[in-house]
Order: C-alpha cells, then structure tokens, then sequence
C-alpha cells in the first residue's frame, strides 16, 4: 500500500531531446532515390514468365495423358 504515501510525489521523467535541422535539398534528394528503388523493384524478368508458362504447358501435358 505504499502507492497511497503522502510523502512520495510522482514526477515526470526528463529526457534529452535534440531537433535536428531540416535540410529540404537533402530531404528531396532521400525522397528522389526510394522513388529510384521503388520503380526499380517493379520491374521484373520475363523469365518468370517463361517458367510459368512451361510448368502450365506441363501440367495440362501430364493431366491430358492420364485420362
């Protein structure tokens, strides 16, 4: 029952806290390269395609063979 003690005051804790400064040229520059990166990993390979393709063909292939 120590939480209802008179003597004991609770106090907010402090904490260090520096702003950091605001550079907009290399706020654009960040936003302009996640652009890059982002455009880049939507293309893809045909490739994967082509495997597909071939595992359908297959597929169809070995289901028109059993029956």
């Amino acid at each position: 029952m120590g939480l209802f003690l008179p003597g004991r005051r609770v106090r907010n804790k402090r904490f260090d806290y520096e702003p950091r400064y605001y550079n907009p040229k290399k706020d654009e520059k960040i936003k302009k390269r996640m652009r890059i990166q982002a455009h880049n990993r939507r293309r893809r390979s045909p490739l994967g395609l082509v495997y597909f393709i071939l595992l359908f063909a297959m597929a169809v292939y070995i289901y028109q063979k059993m029956g």
